[in-house]
């Protein structure tokens, strides 16, 4: 098989390449609210909103962005109505068994964080084989937010650290922030520099808690389904505006 070269391209000349987000991260909201507007079902949005994630994929790798992070399923979505939940089940599955021989050719390496234990046992099946069959590509790294929620991301954390406290095989004070990050369904992958959140609502709905401690947020009001290159592009205009400090002067 032929990986096909990475080629950084079309990236808008008012950007700088050096300032750019090295990992973006993304609510996908407004999906539902798309499809009611046109007089369609939900799952019509959603369905819309699979062809723009991969879309925005291949503006980051076009455009040099190293890292995307979906929110795509949280542990509150469970309480949507049951055929809602069933088909976007099903949508997910659908869509990495089509989907999977084209990341492979464009060297995205995909990685999947939530309580994945919880989804159908097909579903996982197809997740544990594009994440395996993914794991050597080094183009760009898209993490899909499954099944997840902040709060509970933590407190597992905490009480995996807990159990080995209890095992003596850590002490109290061997517990720092990069020993606590290692514990998080996101390690090794790095915090978000951006995070991003369609439809105007002004909160992170329980994502990345602790990823997000110094990200910059951007809120657009557009829904998810009708965002684009150049949505993406007004997003990071306003980062690149940004002086990041980290809580420092």
């Amino acid at each position: 098989m032929t990986v096909k070269p990475i080629v950084l391209q079309d990236l808008p000349p008012d950007l700088k390449r050096e300032r750019l987000p090295k990992h973006v991260a993304v609510i996908m909201d407004g999906n539902g609210r798309w499809a009611k507007h046109r007089g369609l079902p939900r799952i019509m949005g959603h369905k819309r909103g699979v062809d723009v994630l991969k879309d925005l994929l291949r503006c980051c790798r076009d455009w040099g962005v190293a890292a995307l992070t979906a929110y795509a399923f949280s542990t509150e979505n469970w309480g949507r109505p049951l055929e809602e939940v069933d088909f976007l089940m099903t949508l997910f599955e659908r869509v990495l068994r089509k989907e999977l021989r084209e990341m492979i050719e464009e060297d995205v390496r995909i990685q999947f964080v939530g309580n994945l234990s919880a989804l159908p046992r097909s579903l996982q099946t197809e997740i544990a084989r594009a994440v395996a069959e993914t794991q050597h590509n080094r183009g760009i790294q898209l993490t899909v937010a499954t099944n997840y929620g902040g709060r509970q991301e933590i407190l597992d954390a905490c009480r995996a650290i807990a159990h080995q406290v209890q095992q003596g095989l850590l002490q109290p004070d061997d517990i720092d922030e990069a020993l606590f990050e290692r514990h998080l369904y996101t390690a090794g992958i790095g915090d978000p520099d951006l995070l991003i959140r369609t439809s105007g609502e002004m909160r992170i709905s329980n994502f990345l808690l602790w990823q997000m401690a110094y990200a910059e947020i951007y809120i657009t009001e557009t829904l998810w389904p009708d965002f684009d290159r150049a949505e993406f592009h007004r997003a990071l205009c306003s980062y690149q505006q940004r002086e990041r400090r980290f809580g420092k002067v």
